[in-house]
């Protein structure tokens, strides 16, 4: 196999701004289906549509399934590829519940087929920049990190990851990317306690949390998302015996991509309203902030299906995320501390 014909199922938001567009930009890729009741925009026109998603599946002509539907359809969907015998990535979160991603995983496994879920904020600028410099031990031995993913949304949406249905509220959707991140910096913790609400007037699903990752006796992380913050403060803060990490702004390759920009043309994965100090007893420097790369997911699914690499994230990894998730959503339940052994 030269390239990989990729089969996209959902056209919606990750669809049709991340999925299709990184897809594309991706040289060992093709998008040569997608599964969807829309049009496609002349981009993409060279793909074939089809309005059942398990005929994408089914199709000879597809070696890597791309699930980007609404939670719910995750599992079926995915159970579905890999018994086709297909590559599959599905969007996070990975699962709903925590024994579905295991099953899924194993799977996987049983089948030999590459399993990602695809976690791209682990390709935001922003937390490129922290990770680099907690591997540089910037900040000494840490003691302290918070990251942040607030918005200011008011009046809940229309759309399903706001509806009364298994799988909706902020905490699958933007927890999903801060516990990722969380894992990715500091590996599982030791237990999780966690707050998950509703805090705006006449909504159905969580729109709040506050997670607390306990680290052996030291180490403490701070997860924390709300809908009703107008005013941000930063999005990631580290304390360690030698200094401080502080970071503010979002990565803008989200709004690019809905502009229209793509990997490799002029201006992608910078954001100028990113920055990075760190602070010691001998001052403050400002850091170079590095470019996002979402495209660094896609390419790291090729190198899996054709080179014999792991991807990226594993479902291992995955595993373990939704193990997180888990927690805090027991332990905002049943209002005590859980331990992860």
């Amino acid at each position: 196999m030269s390239h990989i014909n990729v089969g996209l199922i959902g056209f919606g938001l990750a669809g049709s701004v991340f999925h299709a567009p990184l897809i594309s930009s991706e040289r060992r890729m093709k998008l040569s289906a997608v599964a969807t009741s829309r049009s496609l925009p002349p981009e993409f026109a060279t793909a074939k549509t089809v309005r059942d998603p398990y005929e994408l599946v089914a199709s000879k002509d597809v070696d890597l399934v791309v699930i980007a539907t609404p939670n719910e359809a995750h599992v079926p969907l995915a159970t579905a590829a890999l018994n086709a015998g297909k590559h599959v990535v599905v969007d996070k979160p990975f699962t709903i519940e925590l024994a579905d991603a295991k099953s899924l995983a194993s799977l996987a496994a049983e089948k030999g087929r590459i399993l990602s879920i695809f976690q791209n904020r682990r390709w935001d600028g922003n937390f490129l920049t922290v990770r680099k410099l907690l591997a540089e031990n910037a900040v000494g031995n840490v003691n302290f990190c918070e990251i942040h993913f607030d918005r200011f949304r008011p009046v809940a949406n229309q759309g399903w990851r706001e509806a009364a249905d298994a799988g909706s509220g902020v905490l699958y959707d933007l927890g999903s990317h801060v516990i990722d991140q969380a894992f990715c910096l500091f590996g599982m913790p030791d237990a999780v306690i966690a707050d998950v609400t509703a805090q705006r007037e006449n909504v159905v699903a969580h729109d709040y949390f506050h997670i607390q990752l306990i680290y052996g006796p030291k180490l403490r992380v701070i997860l924390h998302a709300s809908c009703i913050t107008l005013h941000e403060g930063p999005r990631i803060v580290v304390h360690g015996d030698k200094g401080s990490i502080v970071q503010t702004g979002l990565d803008g390759q989200e709004a690019a991509l809905i502009e229209g920009l793509r990997p490799g043309q002029q201006g992608w994965g910078v954001t100028k309203e990113i920055s990075v100090f760190v602070e010691t007893e001998a001052g403050r420097k400002n850091v170079d902030v590095a470019p996002g790369a979402y495209e660094a997911y896609y390419d790291s699914v090729a190198a899996a299906i054709l080179e014999g690499k792991n991807p990226d994230v594993t479902p291992q990894q995955a595993v373990k995320v939704m193990t997180i998730l888990d927690a805090a959503l027991r332990s905002s339940r049943e209002a005590r501390r859980i331990e992860l052994s």
